[in-house]
């Protein structure tokens, strides 16, 4: 692990503009200092032990070792100002854009939470108000998390918070995903009690896990819609098959291995569900029936490929004590379909088109369902991209993840404005609600 970043650099994080009028965010990351451009490219500022006032470089995305995507001189924070070029445009002066920072501790079942408004400056009210819900991420939002000034650069109030076990609130990491509703819906009563007047309508956003956690919380709460990016309109238990699925269809093999694997995931299915009680047995007769077989060596998904690969002569009480000790409570069956279709306001699915940690296939068709009932969600689909939303480039035979694609961060902020698909240049498939036109591009 990398050291934390110094308090010169921390406090880097925010909004910036540079003279040609482009707008990027800082966030901190392990390492360095992560730049979102609003067309979706993005980049990593190495820090190591680099000081103030010398030349930071950053390559492409998520590439280490890539040719230089920008570059990036720092100043003390209290001046607010930077040098910075991207890509090959000059070198131009860049300042911090103006945003109102509140932090607050509120209480949810019993515990401690830390949060942060961050309003956009000047305030023009009323604002949109968005509450950023967690994903699966162990690590802090409030410290982390982009989107907490990517909002407010484009004019959304927004409100960010710790979820519990994680950075500075109290509690213990979990997935259980009806609490961490309930924990949801008091970050939203909070965010609404510290922006007064000053918002127009309020409610959920996120991404991953999000998808089950913020429907479930607007479905508890005074919620004015939901924002799901790159989330799963299925249970837990099918994510896990559906990685495998994916996996093994990328890597060639065809239906008569995916029927085979879906014996697999099965049993480790009836394993995890079961909290390690039942389903070991189904496991033996798969691994024996198949043994030998090269498509076990490709098995991934969320849990059945380690599943997989525990050694069968290891005592079962002792891989269930081992399962005890990662037992976050997810609750593995969780169907979010009832939850959706009992949704009156509107939603945006915003899904990647080769996700392999989130495969959108049948979530699309779930959510096409939906619209057929008259159910008010917006489908946003962008090919060729990852979880994330993250178009990407193949390495020694690995995904690596190089950018948001053009248009994603202005058709999120656009529909939370005005809660319907904005008119935004996009390469994406946009299937509207029905009885909603949408200009078309």
């Amino acid at each position: 692990m990398s050291a934390p970043l110094s308090a010169d650099f921390s406090c880097q994080a925010g909004a910036w503009r540079n003279d040609a009028g482009a707008v990027f965010v800082l966030s901190p990351v392990e390492g360095g200092l992560r730049y979102r451009l609003m067309d979706g490219r993005t980049g990593r500022f190495n820090i190591g032990r680099q000081a103030l006032g010398d030349m930071l470089q950053a390559s492409e995305g998520w590439r280490e070792g890539g040719p230089v995507a920008a570059t990036a001189v720092f100043e003390p924070c209290r001046r607010g100002r930077m040098q910075v070029a991207f890509g090959d445009e000059p070198r131009s002066t860049a300042t911090r854009m103006p945003q109102e920072v509140r932090e607050v501790r509120f209480r949810s079942n019993g515990i401690e939470l830390r949060g942060r408004l961050v309003l956009p400056l000047p305030t023009r009210s009323p604002l949109p108000l968005a509450v950023l819900v967690h994903g699966s991420e162990s690590w802090s939002a409030v410290d982390m998390q982009a989107l907490q000034y990517l909002l407010p650069a484009q004019g959304v109030a927004t409100f960010v918070y710790d979820k519990r076990g994680t950075g500075a609130s109290q509690g213990s990491y979990t997935q259980d995903f009806e609490l961490l509703a309930e924990d949801a819906v008091a970050a939203l009563a909070e965010a609404r009690r510290m922006a007064g007047s000053k918002f127009s309508h309020a409610g959920f956003v996120g991404g991953s896990q999000a998808g089950w956690v913020a429907p479930l919380a607007a479905s508890r709460g005074k919620s004015d819609y939901v924002v799901a990016l790159y989330g799963l309109a299925e249970s837990p238990l099918a994510e896990d098959r559906e990685e495998v699925m994916a996996m093994l269809r990328a890597r060639g093999h065809g239906d008569d291995v995916l029927r085979k694997a879906r014996e697999l995931t099965d049993a480790t299915g009836e394993i995890m569900a079961s909290g390690f009680t039942r389903g070991f047995d189904q496991l033996a007769a798969v691994r024996e029936r198949y043994a030998g077989e090269a498509w076990l060596d490709d098995v991934e998904g969320e849990f059945s490929g380690e599943l997989l690969r525990i050694p069968a002569w290891l005592p079962r009480w002792m891989v269930r004590s081992m399962a005890r000790g990662r037992d976050v409570g997810t609750p593995w069956h969780h169907d979010p379909l009832p939850v959706l279709a009992g949704l009156d306001v509107p939603q945006l699915w915003v899904l990647a088109g080769e996700d392999r940690e989130a495969p959108p296939a049948n979530t699309l068709a779930r959510l096409q369902e939906l619209q057929a009932q008259q159910r008010p969600i917006d489908i946003v689909l962008y090919p060729g991209t990852d979880h994330g939303i993250y178009e990407f480039t193949d390495v020694d035979g690995e995904r690596v993840d190089l950018r948001n694609p053009d248009g994603y961060h202005a058709l999120v902020a656009g529909w939370i404005h005005g809660l319907r698909l904005p008119d935004v240049q996009t390469a994406a498939r946009i299937s509207p609600r029905r009885g909603v036109t949408t200009p078309q591009k």
